[in-house]
C-alpha cells in the first residue's frame, strides 16, 4: 500500500501553481499518493495522511494567524512539512535580522516608529510580510520611500527598506533549490520590480537555469545551516536561498523561502524527482 501525502494549495482561480501536476506525478513514480488539498478545506482529515507537504498556500499572507494556527492543529494529527514552526519563522521576513550572514543592507521601521531613511540612489520598501512582491515599491524619491514605510507602519506592519541593486538587472537573482538538505538546482530569476511596480505573482515563475558559483553554494549552506536548524535537519523537506550580488561581487541573501516557495520544477531535469526522493525518506 502507498504512503498518502497531501500536496497543501490554496483556492486557485488563476491557476498560477503549475507545478502541481509535476510533483504528484513524480510522486507517483516514487510509490507516493499524492492528493492536492486546501490548506483552508474544512472537509479536509488531515489524520489520513501519512505526511502533509505545504506547497501553493499563497494566501497565507492576509491570513497568516490562521493559516498558522491550522499548521499548529495538522501537527498534532500526522506530519507537517515544513513544520509549524519553521512556517511561523519563515513568513515574517525579520528573521533576516537574526541570520549571522550576509544579507542585502536593510533598514527596519517597526510598527509606532518613524522613518529615518538613509541617503539612497533608489530605495525598495517592502512588509516583512507579504509574498510576490505585494505592497512593495521601488522608488528614486526619498519621501516617497518614507511614506510607504510610514503607511506601512501605521497599519501595525514592519517595513523593510532596502538600496535597488542593480545586479539584478544584469546576472539577476540566484535562486538554489534544495529537498530534503541536498542541492537539487538553480535558477537565475527575472528582477520582479521592473519600473518601479510589483510584477504579477505569474512572473515569479519565469527563470533560467543556473549554474551557482562556488561562493553562492557556500553561503547557501550557511544560510540553511543558520535558517533550518542543518542542511536534513528531519522535517525541513524543501528550502529556497535567494541570493543577490552586491555591487562589490559578494553574494548577498535577499531570503531563505521556507513555507511555499515556488521550486522551478520544471527547469532542471530530475528536479521533481528530487522532491519525491526527500518526500519518500520523510515518510
Amino acid at each position: 500500500m502507498s504512503a498518502s501525502v497531501a500536496y497543501v494549495t490554496y483556492a486557485d482561480p488563476e491557476g498560477f501553481d503549475d507545478e502541481k501536476e509535476i510533483a504528484l506525478a513524480a510522486w507517483a513514480e516514487a510509490g507516493i499518493s499524492g492528493t492536492v488539498v486546501r490548506w483552508d478545506d474544512p472537509a479536509a482529515d488531515w489524520a489520513a495522511f501519512d505526511l502533509v507537504v505545504v506547497r501553493s498556500a499563497w494566501d497565507y499572507v492576509d491570513r497568516r494567524a490562521e493559516f498558522l494556527a491550522w499548521a499548529r492543529r495538522v501537527e498534532t494529527v500526522t506530519r507537517l512539512a515544513n513544520p509549524a514552526a519553521v512556517l511561523e519563522r519563515n513568513t515574517d521576513k525579520t528573521y533576516l535580522r537574526d541570520l549571522a550572514v550576509p544579507v542585502i543592507p536593510t533598514s527596519w521601521v517597526a510598527p509606532g516608529e518613524s522613518p529615518d531613511l538613509p541617503v539612497l540612489a533608489e530605495y525598495v520598501v517592502k512588509p516583512a510580510i507579504s509574498a510576490g512582491a505585494r505592497d512593495t515599491i521601488r522608488t528614486t524619491d526619498r519621501d516617497k520611500a518614507a511614506a510607504h514605510a510610514a503607511r506601512l507602519a501605521a497599519e501595525g506592519r514592519t517595513a523593510m527598506v532596502q538600496p535597488y541593486l542593480d545586479m539584478v538587472e544584469t546576472e539577476g537573482e540566484t535562486s538554489l533549490l534544495y529537498f530534503g538538505g541536498r542541492f537539487s538546482h538553480a535558477v537565475r530569476r527575472n528582477p520582479m520590480l521592473a519600473g518601479g511596480s510589483a510584477a504579477p505573482d505569474a512572473d515569479n515563475a519565469r527563470a533560467d537555469l543556473r549554474t551557482p558559483e562556488p561562493d553562492q553554494l557556500a553561503l547557501a549552506e550557511r544560510v540553511l545551516a543558520e535558517a533550518a536548524g542543518s542542511p536534513g535537519v528531519p522535517g525541513v523537506l524543501y528550502a529556497r536561498v535567494d541570493l543577490v550580488r552586491l555591487p562589490g561581487g559578494d553574494p548577498a541573501l535577499i531570503e531563505v523561502e521556507l513555507a511555499e516557495p515556488y521550486l522551478f520544477l520544471r527547469y532542471a531535469p530530475g528536479a521533481a524527482g528530487n522532491l519525491a526522493r526527500a518526500v519518500a525518506e520523510a515518510l
